[in-house]
């Protein structure tokens, strides 16, 4: 007796095969299904516009023309219109046509009734049908009569891009409140970039155009006397009996900005308030430009901005925050933002110090800036030296276990703001042993960094302590885990032992690091002290060509900037209270 069956890859591999077929019969019946569905409503759009044009057909020809339209006439021109019980929206344009036969406005021949005939465009959609392809239709429209002069004029608007390039499909919007009717008209420009407008009733300086696209900035005229806008650069249109009046507007395509605010460790700084204003201007007020964009504004809790719908056009941001000093931007500013594309600004701050002044310095040729520069800033009983692009990340306080971890004998509660050797009960200090503490984790913010320098104070330690009393090592990493602490050699067994100095690559590239100090003595009597350690480096948020000097005294100081390539810039400087900043340009040699 057989008892014949089916595996279970066997029905799996015929429900594959079923799924396939069905699936394939019922994509190729929801195909036919579609155009079925969109050849009726095509016959109902194409319905719908034939009774349109025979609308226009039997209208007398002094009203055939749109709502507010040029020319004026008597049909709406955006309306729905329901057809087999679908609602179609109607969009439709009016024209007068300046028919070459018999001159143009201006031309040669004159042509002084430039209105020859009316072009007539209506376009059906289907906001609510899904995969239909709007359908537009044209006829036009002549006078039974020969036609006599006009007291009209023409108003053409042309429409370019940012390289002078035209654009087509841009929607003109011309209001004119003062005539009657009044206009308030939308159309599109051609193939050409441009909207010709004929038989236009003549006014004074009473056309509103505005010119915009989908995806593009925008540009309009202005009222003259605006309390805002008094003497706009680009007043409403005046338009003339039998005389054609052109106007140009650019536009092109949006872009974005993302500004940013973060210390020099790319830690965000929450509520940076700053301006920014764009370069364009739309008028003068007072003796002022009237400025197309301007805006004061804030970071969020996060440290960001983002500015969506920009115009290509130069744009100057000024940080304004009275909380934290600005330390630098990421690019200089003024920044320039081109069509279609996404750009980031960044303002580096740090806490808020007396007296600070912040050193930018620029190439004078190109205006970019300039890493590497030594800036020496000096006074009477005071000098000091910086590099543009490096800055310092400074530890003055271990109390409240502000560390990873130590053996035990170092104190750091006792004495805020320094590590020592714990005195024993006596009030001793042991000379047999050395004590190490391990800093927290410094995130300098990307794996992009590299190391200059590491420094500690106070420089020198009492003679007693013997030598090495104060010892340094290094770790870094990119995974904040393996922690090998190494000495300039890059070896376990070497220790930085000078207060200054110079770091070699072992580090570089690396986003995370710890320090691990040691201390000693060979004076139970006296102890080493540090009072902080400071780290030289640069990184994805260290601007290139900014230095900060911190801590300054009120006074004329000098200072000399000197780079590899360049004339060395000489200049003085005021400094009082607050934060301040200053610009140095140096010309390549």
């Amino acid at each position: 007796m057989r008892n014949d069956g089916f595996s279970l890859i066997e029905i799996l591999v015929a429900g594959a095969l079923a799924t396939i077929v069905f699936g394939g019969i019922y994509l190729s019946y929801s195909a036919i299904l579609d155009s079925v569905v969109n050849a009726e409503l095509r016959t109902e759009a194409l319905s719908v516009l034939n009774r349109q044009i025979e609308i226009f057909r039997n209208l007398p020809y002094d009203n055939v023309g749109t709502v507010g339209g040029i020319p004026a006439g008597v049909i709406p021109q955006v309306q729905t219109v329901t057809s087999g019980g679908v609602d179609f929206l109607v969009n439709i344009h009016v024209r007068n046509i300046d028919d070459p036969f018999d001159g143009t406005l201006g031309g040669n021949p004159n042509d002084t009734a430039p209105a020859d005939y009316k072009l007539v465009e209506i376009e059906a959609s289907c906001n609510l049908c899904a995969h239909f392809i709007p359908i537009a239709i044209t006829t036009t429209v002549a006078p039974k009569n020969l036609e006599s002069s006009s007291n009209t004029g023409s108003l053409f608007v042309n429409v370019f891009d940012s390289n002078g390039i035209p654009v087509s499909d841009a929607t003109v919007h011309v209001i004119n409140t003062q005539t009657s009717p009044t206009i308030d008209l939308t159309d599109t420009t051609n193939a050409s970039g441009m909207l010709q407008l004929v038989g236009v009733p003549t006014s004074t300086q009473s056309y509103s155009i505005s010119v915009s696209k989908n995806g593009y900035s925008s540009e309009k005229t202005y009222r003259i006397g605006d309390p805002q806008n008094p003497n706009p650069s680009k007043p409403q249109a005046t338009v003339a009996a039998n005389t054609v009046t052109q106007l140009s507007f650019a536009i092109d395509k949006v872009s974005s900005l993302a500004v940013k605010s973060s210390n020099a460790l790319c830690a965000n700084s929450s509520f940076a308030s700053f301006t920014m204003n764009g370069a364009k201007i739309i008028g003068t007020n007072g003796g002022n430009d009237v400025l197309k964009f301007t805006t004061s504004t804030i970071t969020d809790i996060n440290g960001d901005k983002s500015f969506n719908s920009l115009e290509w056009d130069n744009y100057s941001l000024l940080y304004t925050a009275t909380s934290a000093d600005l330390m630098g931007t990421i690019p200089f500013s003024p920044i320039t933002i081109n069509p279609n594309t996404s750009e980031v600004f960044l303002f580096v701050t740090g806490p808020k110090d007396p007296n600070s002044l912040l050193v930018s310095v620029k190439d004078a040729n190109s205006g970019d800036p300039i890493p590497g520069v030594s800036i020496l800033l000096s006074k009477s009983g005071f000098s000091e030296t910086q590099i543009t692009g490096q800055f310092y990340t400074s530890e003055t306080n271990w109390s409240s276990n502000s560390y990873t971890s130590q053996d035990g004998g170092i104190e750091s509660e006792l004495f805020p703001g320094s590590l020592k050797l714990k005195a024993s009960a006596s009030s001793t200090y042991s000379t047999t042993t050395v004590s190490w503490l391990i800093s927290n984790t410094i995130d300098f913010g990307d794996a992009s960094t590299t190391f200059h320098q590491l420094e500690w104070l106070p420089v020198s330690q009492p003679g007693s302590t013997g030598p090495d009393s104060v010892r340094i090592q290094l770790a870094s990493n990119n995974d904040n885990t393996t922690w090998n602490f190494i000495g300039p050699d890059g070896t376990v067994n070497s220790y930085f032992n000078v207060s200054t100095s110079a770091l070699p690559t072992n580090h570089n590239g690396n986003r995370y690091m710890r320090y691990k100090v040691y201390l000693q003595t060979a004076s139970e009597n006296n102890t080493p002290e540090v009072q902080s350690v400071k780290i030289l480096f640069s990184g994805l948020c260290t601007p290139l060509g900014n230095t900060y000097f911190g801590g300054l005294g009120t006074g004329t100081y000098d200072l000399t900037a000197t780079a590899s390539g360049y004339v060395t810039a000489n200049s003085t400087f005021n400094v009082s209270a607050g934060a301040q900043a200053t610009t140095i340009t140096l010309t390549p040699q």
